[in-house]
């Protein structure tokens, strides 16, 4: 009885990322590769969405695909593959990452959005890319403890801050009369500065936002995007304050959602 071939060597992939927002990508891949394609998958639609790249030879047994940041690719999850000679989509394992060029990033928005795209490890030690896609955007870049509450610092991208520029708290779950918390803000050309106070907050989850021009303007989703940390939630992590509320003591502080947008838990404390 013949023997059953031995599955094929993943093919690893390295990431590197460029300062404008754009990734590259090397896959190891050796012999007849024929026309070969980098694609992109999804996750998580009801379509199946994919973007393809061609793969092509960079040297001796590398093919290189480059994703430009003028290339669009929707917000989302999506997974790496690699499809050789007409073959099936192999999916991609992650080698040498290097994103060092994204921690320093500052966008120009000439494209009139914020593209991000972080490479990353999933659980089972696949290839994914992480991608945010946000227009306009407002990226927290500070956060600071006071005496029970929260100063919030970030800077606005494709938008303009007016004079009737605030920040919203909504309840991600509003009951009765929880609604919206309006909070003023401080500006400097593009850059804002907040404080929230946590003594007027219900128990439950907030979402900050900003309305750079007031109520007849966007409202942005305050998030971490402009560095390499694909998954904020795990790895920032903040004190949290007791305080006393209208709703009895609580224990509230701020933390990133898993899309790494800012939010803030506020948990009820036995009196």
């Amino acid at each position: 009885m013949t023997p059953p071939n031995p599955p094929a060597a993943p093919l690893r992939a390295d990431c590197v990322g460029d300062s404008a927002g754009g990734l590259t990508f090397d896959v190891a891949a050796r012999g007849n590769t024929g026309a070969a394609l980098l694609i992109l998958r999804r996750r998580d639609t009801d379509d199946e969405e994919t973007v393809s790249l061609p793969l092509a030879p960079a040297a001796e047994g590398l093919l290189r695909a480059a994703l430009p940041s003028s290339v669009s690719l929707p917000e989302g999850r999506w997974d790496a593959y690699a499809a050789l000679s007409d073959g099936e989509p192999r999916r991609l394992v992650p080698g040498v990452t290097d994103l060092r060029s994204l921690a320093a990033r500052i966008p120009g928005g000439l494209l009139g959005h914020v593209a991000v795209r972080i490479p990353y490890a999933t659980r089972q030690g696949n290839l994914t890319v992480r991608s945010w896609l946000r227009a306009p955007h407002a990226e927290t870049a500070e956060l600071g403890l006071v005496n029970g509450g929260l100063t919030v610092r970030g800077r606005v991208y494709g938008t303009q801050l007016t004079s009737g520029v605030h920040a919203e708290l909504r309840p991600r779950t509003p009951t009765g009369g929880d609604g919206v918390r309006r909070v003023d803000v401080v500006t400097e050309r593009a850059d804002f500065d907040f404080t929230v106070r946590y003594d007027t907050l219900a128990p439950g989850d907030w979402d900050l936002w900003l309305r750079p021009a007031g109520e007849s303007g966007p409202v942005v989703r305050l998030a971490r995007l402009l560095d390499d940390v694909a998954d904020k939630h795990p790895v920032l992590t903040y004190p949290r304050a007791r305080v006393l509320t209208p709703y009895g003591p609580v224990e509230a502080g701020p933390y990133y959602t898993d899309d790494n947008d800012l939010s803030l838990s506020v948990v009820p404390l036995e009196s």
